[in-house]
């Protein structure tokens, strides 16, 4: 079992968590901050935007079950790349589009993901390719957000459609 981790924000993390620790090959999905100037943020400090951190996910997996390609295909199709600054209501740099990769491979393989996205698109996918600079995790409320309360209202209305996209065209790759 060879276990990598993979850095992404799409917009709320709420969201991207709840679609990513649904397939099968992911062991973790933690919610949590990247790329922003100041030590040891917290949710209130992030939320007005001005930090530089993006709301992120890191997903842990087996290569040998889920591959890079796979988790960046489920990314570009349950999310929207292309609104800068803004998934849904959320806006602001703190829900931007982004994969932070730590090595040569990853970048590549966003990038040849991102030319397999935009023909599902008819405007520019507009997500940013960053070096991981820093990342933490995210206050303990925040993880498994959407699986310990599918009834909160924002989570029962913004999280099923993506769940459904997740269901409609990578079925094969869900847990059972």
């Amino acid at each position: 079992m060879a276990q990598k981790e993979l850095v992404v924000g799409g917009g709320c993390f709420w969201c991207t968590e709840a679609v990513f620790e649904l397939l099968r090959g992911v062991s973790d999905v933690e919610s949590g901050y990247a790329n922003g100037d100041i030590p040891n943020p917290n949710y209130r400090m992030i939320c007005g935007g001005d930090t530089g951190y993006a709301e992120v996910i890191k997903i842990t997996y087996d290569d040998e079950i889920i591959d890079l390609d796979t988790l960046f295909d489920v990314f570009f199709a349950t999310h929207n790349p292309t609104t800068l600054n803004r998934q849904g209501a959320d806006t602001g740099t703190q829900y931007r589009s982004c994969i932070c990769y730590e090595d040569e491979e990853t970048l590549e393989a966003a990038k040849r993901a991102i030319e397999r996205a935009q023909s599902d698109y008819s405007d520019p996918i507009v997500t940013t390719l960053e070096p991981l600079r820093n990342y933490y995790p995210a206050e303990a409320y925040h993880q498994n957000y959407y699986r310990q309360n599918p009834m909160q209202g924002y989570c029962n209305a913004v999280i099923p459609p993506k769940i459904a996209k997740l269901m409609e065209k990578f079925r094969n790759k869900v847990a059972e």
